[in-house]
């Protein structure tokens, strides 16, 4: 019974709108009209999962994260504060949007927002997330990237897998050069040609592997052992190659950038 409530109580709250949402008046129902039946939304939420999921005629809201997630605590609650703070501005975003269409006479295209995190690696003292992330506010198509979040159990708080290092420098130093070989190849494939080391090509150049998302992940469970790198939309190429993934074994050379208190969290990977 008292999970049924909770579940009610989460559900029903996800349903009211926003405080300073007002019902049209009758002068601005007909320009409003298709904005106001059709909202729905549903939440749940346990040590299982959450997954939040709101349609009305103005904007689609979504947001996910795990179980992992979603049994610590803290770390759920810094997720439902970033859920709470994403909607609020995707509320926002489509009134504004709303307006100008009418004002400037086009069509409104509805807006939208989602977020997904899923398990990276679960170590016993680390939590590794990831997110794909999306929106759509208007103009020739959607927005998209990805996230990165690690929790220290141990801190009981978020981290950004390079605070682990000494530098976000000594990284970048660290995997540069076989990143920018495995870019190269992936590359290639998809250009189907391989890329001139002299090209002056924005898209032919490397790039810094920090600036895009660092993930750590584990193929033993109990330490870090490899280095991703999340490449979002015209990073290292044109928007229609889509995001690359590169993935690195730690190496020696990467060991010796690690902060040593967090040197035991990691072993050489293959």
């Amino acid at each position: 019974m008292r999970k049924a409530a909770i579940l009610f109580l989460l559900v029903t709250a996800a349903c009211v709108p926003e405080k300073n949402e007002t019902k049209p008046t009758e002068a601005t129902a007909a320009a409003t009209a298709d904005a106001a039946p059709l909202a729905t939304a549903t939440a749940t939420m346990s040590a299982l999962a959450r997954k939040t999921e709101e349609r009305t005629a103005s904007f689609e809201f979504d947001y996910a994260y795990p179980a992992e997630a979603a049994a610590i605590p803290a770390l759920a609650a810094e997720l439902d504060a970033d859920l709470a703070k994403r909607r609020r501005e995707l509320v926002d975003a489509a009134k504004e949007g709303r307006v100008a269409a009418r004002e400037n006479g086009f069509e409104f295209n509805l807006y939208s927002h989602s977020v997904n995190w899923t398990v990276v690696t679960d170590l016993p003292g680390w939590l590794s997330l990831t997110a794909a992330a999306s929106e759509y506010t208007g103009g020739a198509h959607p927005n998209h990237w990805s996230q990165a979040l690690l929790w220290d159990r141990a801190a009981d708080q978020s981290r950004r897998a390079t605070d682990l290092f000494g530098s976000r420098a000594a990284l970048a130093a660290a995997i540069r050069d076989p990143f920018c070989k495995a870019l190269n190849r992936e590359r290639a494939a998809r250009r189907g040609e391989p890329i001139d080391p002299n090209s002056d090509d924005m898209f032919d150049q490397c790039i810094d592997p920090t600036a895009s998302t660092v993930i750590l992940g584990s193929s033993s469970k109990q330490q870090f052992d490899r280095i991703g790198i999340l490449v979002g939309p015209y990073d290292a190429g044109p928007y229609a190659e889509g995001d690359y993934e590169i993935t690195l074994p730690v190496t020696k050379a990467v060991l010796a950038a690690v902060k040593p208190q967090y040197r035991s969290v990691f072993a050489l990977g293959r």
